[in-house]
């Protein structure tokens, strides 16, 4: 993931937990199918399961946006991967706010959903920008590490080892596989009645 562009969504509640984002009743499922009508469903969606006009995501301007500008303390809670999953697959590819709960953004690396951070005024002003030009197109630059909105532009933050994984499509598992020939060496190494199994 090099660059990120399209419709940002604001949604600028604090602390969004992953129980708003993905609530519970959706994690029964075991496999990764399905979870982008549990994303923010609470919220989208009436009982009987028509869509809540009111919500930024069901409004015309905002409808498919794959950024959002968010409140602080986006994805607190628990550790559930699922939110990640269902932003991603309801087409969420990044999102701008000032600090993320530590497992969401451990999660978001994983999973290749570029959280972008940036000062609280600046992300207040691009509030202020998207709010005033609904439907505007923004752009997330993961190389450039710039935040574009017509003739605006703000450097945003992103640590090393998160913007190279996204730009390498890596994640945990990737990294270690990498490592396989020394693992294998290390377990090769090892006593016989030894628990480790070697990786084959």
């Amino acid at each position: 993931m090099e660059q990120v562009t399209g419709v940002a969504a604001p949604m600028p509640q604090h602390n969004v937990d992953t129980d708003i984002i993905m609530p519970k009743r959706f994690l029964r499922t075991i496999t990764r199918e399905g979870l982008a009508d549990g994303v923010f469903a609470d919220l989208r969606f009436k009982e009987d399961g028509s869509e809540k006009p009111d919500f930024v995501l069901n409004q015309p301007s905002w409808r498919g946006a794959s950024v959002l500008v968010v409140g602080d303390n986006f994805g607190c809670g628990s550790s559930r991967e699922h939110a990640v999953w269902g932003l991603r697959q309801l087409g969420v590819e990044a999102i701008i706010g000032t600090g993320y709960a530590g497992i969401f953004f451990d999660n978001a690396r994983k999973n290749g959903l570029a959280l972008a951070i940036l000062e609280a005024s600046q992300r207040d002003e691009l509030l202020a920008k998207i709010n005033a030009n609904p439907g505007a197109q923004v752009s997330v630059d993961v190389v450039a590490k710039m935040i574009t909105i017509g003739d605006w532009k703000v450097a945003f933050q992103m640590d090393k080892a998160t913007r190279q994984a996204l730009l390498d499509d890596r994640d945990d598992t990737l990294d270690t596989l990498k490592l396989l020939a020394e693992i294998q060496t290390y377990e090769s190494a090892l006593p016989d009645n030894s628990c480790v199994k070697i990786i084959k």
